[in-house]
């Protein structure tokens, strides 16, 4: 698809979002109290919902079809956004996954969390040097899992060209980690 093909008229767009945000779900006190988890299964369990949100991630990187080479998808729900949407572009799909998921040998970059820290692994062959990389993820929140994708990009002789999320978490700040890095977001909270 070309760049004019995957944008969605004004009131497409706004219906998409309307569709996709009408079905997350607020769930209090998960996975600890005081949190308020933005649940997305409503959404992908709706056909609709899945075709909408999946339209609205290719609108919001329209203006890349054609300069992507690769799709790396943060696990593990970055890789129901990141599938079809690297489908669309006919590009490849890279994983980036939690520690020991991945057969052959990986690259591994660690990430602060909350309590402690985190790793992420991608193959070490899973980039060509010089590839154009799209980040895709379900939620932006801290920044952290998003920075690690990045970081193995880079060291896999990779450019990220921009990160593409369906929930950004505003007021934990994500976006200005990230920052320099196009972030695009969806949903904001």
């Amino acid at each position: 698809m070309n760049g004019a093909e995957l944008r969605l008229s004004d009131e497409a767009r706004a219906a998409a979002i309307a569709e996709v945000s009408g079905l997350v779900r607020n769930v209090p006190d998960f996975p600890a109290p005081g949190i308020l988890f933005r649940d997305i299964t409503p959404v992908l369990r709706s056909a609709s919902a899945m075709r909408a949100a999946i339209r609205l991630h290719l609108d919001a990187i329209a203006d890349l079809a054609g300069r992507i080479d690769r799709i790396v998808g943060v696990e593990s729900r970055g890789f129901l956004f990141g599938m079809p949407v690297a489908h669309a572009l006919g590009v490849g799909f890279v994983p980036a996954r939690k520690p020991g998921k991945l057969p052959a040998a990986t690259v591994t970059q660690a990430y602060a969390l909350e309590y402690g820290e985190g790793h992420l692994h991608m193959h070490a062959d899973a980039l060509d040097p010089g590839d154009r990389v799209l980040l895709v993820d379900d939620l932006l929140a801290t920044g952290g899992t998003a920075g690690a994708a990045a970081t193995l990009v880079h060291r896999l002789g990779g450019t990220v060209v921009a990160s593409l999320f369906l929930i950004e978490l505003v007021a934990l700040g994500g976006r200005a980690r990230l920052d320099p890095l196009r972030v695009e977001a969806i949903l904001a909270y």
